[in-house]
């Protein structure tokens, strides 16, 4: 039989699985009978964790939510698992950065020294991408807020300064339905009221404003789920997760060369100094700009709107070099 710590543990993981259990299940699993259960479940009340007996034929535990906090218990991987993401947290841009460094630090404190070494040689660093400005913070409180309308079903009001001169606009009324966090900020996915649409607005520009309207029946995002939606606006569409904007060239470079620069991209060789690539972006210009990048001869293969857009290109490109020598 494990140790009555081993098994205190075994058994908590298994009461947070799911939401009934019965006895003579939960004695099954521990390999234990069903009289150390009981005592088990005993020790676990006394040590703060408010589990409730059930009666009937398959009677048994359940772990309800308490009022306060009782000891934590954790396996080693679930330990290892939460110094981790108390790590990512501390640059989440969540405004709970101290706070999770500071978890981090008792959690650590606390630990074995087997699962110490084991966080010790998982430390890393997160590296933010290189910004002429640093990212806005949010407020952990206004993304509380946020997060409770969405589970509520409330219609938000707040304030949203315009992105240029900060000025406070009318109210905003939407009807909030994701909370989501892309390319470092975080975002509210919501349907505007007034404008009859569906918008994204950056988390550290709301001011929530109480109380929350009235409850409302969740619509249906375009493209079916929210990930799908989100890729969608950032890359130009309503709808689709692809880019708008879609071409095929042929350039003079090896296959492998061009895979390593490529994203999201669809290389194909055709020979050993010469592949099709099929890429997207968010407007033709974009797209024709971006296949600049691999210095190579560029056949277009299509459509007209990318060979539009390097005609486009070209006399931009020649009317800023001829500006150039002039002022020379």
């Amino acid at each position: 039989m494990p140790k009555t710590s081993a098994r205190l543990l075994s058994l908590l993981s298994l009461l947070q699985t799911r939401r009934d259990w019965p006895g003579a299940v939960l004695a099954e699993r521990l390999d234990i009978s069903p009289r150390t259960v009981r005592r088990d479940v005993d020790r676990l009340r006394e040590l703060g964790y408010p589990i409730a007996a059930f009666k009937g034929p398959d009677g048994g535990y359940r772990l309800e939510a308490g009022t306060e906090l009782p000891p934590l218990l954790f396996d080693d991987d679930q330990a290892v698992a939460l110094a981790i993401a108390l790590q990512i947290a501390t640059t989440s841009g969540a405004g709970i950065e101290e706070a999770a460094a500071r978890a981090l630090n008792t959690v650590r404190q606390v630990m074995p020294d087997r699962l110490r070494r084991r966080i010790d040689s998982l430390r890393f660093t997160t590296v933010e991408r290189p910004s002429s400005r640093p990212e806005p913070k949010v407020d952990s409180g206004v993304l509380m807020a946020l997060s409770a309308a969405v589970h509520a079903r409330e219609v938000l009001r707040f304030d949203y300064p315009g992105p240029d001169d900060g000025e406070p606009r009318p109210p905003r009324r939407v009807e909030p339905h994701h909370v989501v966090t892309w390319g470092g900020r975080w975002y509210l996915v919501a349907w505007d009221l007034e404008r009859d649409d569906w918008r994204t607005f950056r988390a550290d520009r709301v001011a929530p404003r109480v109380p929350t309207g009235p409850r409302f029946t969740p619509r249906e995002l375009p493209g079916g789920d929210v990930a799908t939606f989100v890729a969608a606006r950032f890359r130009g569409s309503d709808s689709s997760a692809d880019w708008p904007c879609r071409g095929e060239v042929i350039l003079d470079l090896p296959a492998a060369a061009v895979s390593d620069h490529t994203r999201d991209g669809v290389v194909e060789a055709l020979g050993p100094d010469r592949c099709r690539l099929a890429v997207g972006s968010w407007s033709w210009p974009a797209l024709a700009a971006s296949l600049g990048r691999f210095d190579a001869d560029v056949e277009v293969v299509g459509p007209p709107e990318l060979k539009e857009a390097f005609a486009l290109l070209a006399r931009r490109y020649a009317a800023a070099a001829a500006t150039d020598a002039r002022a020379r």
